[in-house]
């Protein structure tokens, strides 16, 4: 059994418009954009990078921002709703705030005893906060939102498939354990994790297949400590039949990706080295960062991309 992993890195979606997630994310959600990039594999799209102040795994937010991009469509083989941990107390607070920023899709429930709020992003995304006593993870509240409300990180993400029993399976050899079922839906933590620890597994036999657009999902990333821990990883899956990516240089992490039973690509990322690599704390996501090989196309891609604040 793996037991390297420590809950959640990072979670990478799909958006129409850079400038209305940015917007999303900053100003309504109050999360700091802690990176300004491109995709590494179509530089002519940004990657926008939310969360805490200095983006710790378990907090960060990522999107592909693709001009012109199909509506995703929900279904089975994806993240459905992915989670954040906010304070005891602040869903009221919560419920004015996106009320009033126009967000679509609220509602109020409860499951696994957590209070939660859903809600849409942008392009339909799929979110909720959920109250969480004592998570003393540091919060930003650069942009407006107090201490006593500003979101901590992530709580947890949901995957909906059409049959849990692989994705259980993987899930247990990559160090979780089941901690409770209800009403289809199975939890599993990871113990000792990050804070982001939780996985709910929805399983909907009579769903279709979800397609990729704008507010899907496109990966899941977990995190652990270092490319040692990584490499650990990826040869425990490997020995286990699944086809595991080399190790890719994401300037800010090491990544592997591989696909899981039910369809969901999931991501395994190091903790090092951080968003500060190339900026100081104070500027995080100020500039337009780009990877060294696609450094010579600065003044192509600064004319194409969209500006955002």
């Amino acid at each position: 059994m793996i037991t390297q992993i420590k809950g959640l890195h990072h979670v990478t979606s799909m958006a129409a418009s850079a400038s209305t997630n940015n917007k999303f994310f900053t100003d309504t959600l109050g999360l700091r954009r802690v990176k300004k990039t491109v995709n590494f594999d179509a530089p002519d799209v940004y990657h926008l990078y939310y969360g805490d102040e200095v983006g710790t795994p378990g907090s960060v937010m990522t999107y592909f921002p693709f001009p012109h991009i199909a509506q995703g469509r929900p279904g089975t083989g994806e993240v459905g709703t992915t989670v954040f941990s906010v304070p005891e107390g602040s869903l009221g607070y919560w419920t004015d705030r996106l009320t009033k920023a126009g967000a679509d899709g609220l509602k109020a429930d409860e499951a696994f005893g957590e209070k939660r709020l859903h809600f849409a992003g942008p392009d339909g995304d799929g979110f909720a906060l959920v109250e969480v006593r004592d998570d003393n993870r540091a919060q930003w509240t650069g942009n407006g939102v107090g201490t006593d409300e500003a979101i901590r990180g992530f709580h947890s993400a949901s995957v909906r498939l059409r049959d849990e029993g692989s994705t259980a399976e993987l899930l247990k050899f990559m160090g979780y354990e089941q901690v409770d079922a209800k009403d289809g839906v199975t939890r599993f933590g990871i113990p000792g994790g990050n804070g982001a620890n939780f996985i709910d597994v929805e399983t909907m036999p009579n769903i279709n297949s979800a397609r990729l657009g704008a507010g899907s999902v496109h990966h899941i990333a977990f995190a652990v400590e270092n490319r040692a821990k990584q490499l650990e990883v990826r040869k425990a899956l490997m020995d286990t039949g699944y086809q595991v990516t080399p190790v890719i240089d994401r300037d800010y992490f090491w990544a592997i990706y591989f696909r899981t039973p039910g369809g969901v690509l999931f991501e395994i990322a190091t903790n090092e080295p951080g968003f500060d690599r190339d900026e100081d704390t104070a500027h995080l996501g100020e500039a337009l960062k780009l990877p060294t090989q696609h450094e010579h196309l600065r003044k192509a891609l600064e004319e194409h991309l969209e500006p955002i604040a």
